[in-house]
């Protein structure tokens, strides 16, 4: 496992102009951040390609060990992925730790995760990385064990390493099949009761979690920091013109997340997979915003849910000038966009609005006659439909004008009803 980096921690950033590829600068001092390390010094380079060796090159090395020294530095934080022996190299040259982007990002998610299945699922990540580091990793992991009473068949230290590591990560693998497995019948679950699964999905820091709340008041944990959330939380909502839906949010997405991470939080991102609907939460303010989009859709291709239908969400525009909350329609009249502050709660309502014309299309209307043992009926027609009016009879049962969902028309199949255009 990693040694996670103390809170505080001075780190020196490294951030190469690479003509084969960019990153966010700005995106790594909030991850630093986010990590508990404290930037100080910004190393900038540039290069057609990285250096094999020290994918910094000789001379910006010689550079960053200086500043190391000048700024007092604890930690080397590099913004692109380093190899194995690149990483090695660069800690021996420097005495210091150095981590790159996907290390990093790792070491955020160990901090945040919460639940049992989140742990398992950032440990899983953590060990396939590390895997790649046993490669050629430690010369010293390299002799077999010796001595007297301890000659053994011949394996050497770094094959006992990476034999544990592989039984590990299978281990880890077995539960979360057993995880993925409750998942997947609460899915089903859910299905037969034809209840619509709606997912938040978006760039990390985006306000998903701050959404989420504000529209179910679960009570999640929301900061203006990366990766704030990481375990997701289930809640059911209810429309104002009647019908529940199940709200679920997820782990925020990042440019180039890591794979191990993908692999990991597999059965976490199946529920924007399998879900009705996406509600693609975009911070409205952001420079980016237009590459954030796209960074999503890229992460929504690689889990399978790019043909989910999308609600983008264009939240925080109490940040922006002369925007008032309003639904972006399409040619046709559905919904595009909601823009809204899921902060100050301007644009609930044309939330609501826009997801109730969005499954509105699959509800119908109807006089409903029940009697008065038909009580338990009535109920669970509260919590699925929408009750227009409602009349009692003279022999105590019910006259119900009611608008339901059509997979919900079986709760009416032993229902005196009366079709309504």
């Amino acid at each position: 496992m990693f040694e996670r980096p103390n809170a505080g921690e001075r780190a020196i950033l490294v951030h190469l102009d690479l003509y084969a590829g960019q990153e966010d600068l700005y995106e790594l001092k909030e991850l630093a951040r986010s990590a508990g390390a404290e930037p100080v010094s910004v190393l900038h380079g540039s290069r057609h390609k990285p250096d094999p060796k020290y994918f910094i090159g000789s001379g910006k090395l010689i550079e960053l060990r200086q500043l190391i020294i000048d700024c007092e530095a604890d930690i080397v934080l590099v913004n692109h992925p380093l190899s194995p022996s690149q990483e090695r190299n660069l800690e021996k040259e420097l005495n210091v730790r150095v981590v790159d982007r996907n290390g990093l990002i790792l070491d955020i998610f160990a901090q945040r995760a919460q639940t049992f299945e989140g742990k398992l699922q950032v440990e899983l990540a953590q060990l396939q990385h590390l895997s790649t580091r046993l490669v050629r990793g430690w010369t010293h992991l390299e002799r077999q064990k010796g001595g007297i009473g301890l000659r053994g068949p011949g394996e050497t230290q770094l094959e006992t390493d990476r034999r544990l590591l592989g039984i590990r990560i299978k281990q880890i693998r077995q539960r979360l099949q057993k995880v993925e497995k409750q998942r997947s019948q609460g899915r089903s679950k859910r299905k037969k009761v034809e209840t619509p699964s709606v997912s938040l999905v978006g760039y990390t820091n985006a306000g998903k979690s701050t959404l989420f709340n504000s529209l179910t008041q679960a009570g999640i944990y929301a900061a203006n920091q990366l990766f704030a959330t990481l375990d997701p939380t289930l809640r059911q909502l209810s429309l104002s013109r009647g019908g529940n839906l199940v709200l679920a949010d997820t782990v925020g997405f990042i440019r180039h997340l890591p794979h191990e991470l993908v692999a990991a939080f597999k059965s976490t991102l199946q529920e924007a997979s399998e879900a009705d609907l996406l509600l693609h939460v975009v911070d409205a303010n952001a420079e980016d915003r237009d590459e954030t989009i796209c960074q999503v859709n890229e992460v929504l291709e690689q889990i399978g849910a790019q043909d989910v239908p999308q609600l983008m969400v264009f939240n925080k525009i109490d940040l922006l000038d002369n925007i008032e909350p309003h639904i972006d329609l399409r040619d046709d009249g559905s919904p595009e966009r909601v823009w809204m502050s899921s902060i100050n709660g301007q644009g609930k309502d044309q939330l609501d609005q826009a997801l109730t014309m969005i499954f509105a299309s699959s509800r119908v209307r109807r006089k409903c006659f029940l009697n008065p043992g038909q009580g338990g009926i009535r109920a669970r027609l509260f919590d699925s439909a929408n009750i227009l009016h409602e009349t009692v009879n003279e022999q105590g049962g019910w006259e119900m004008d009611v608008e339901i969902d059509k997979k919900s028309l079986g709760l009416l199949k032993n229902v005196r009803i009366k079709e309504i255009s």
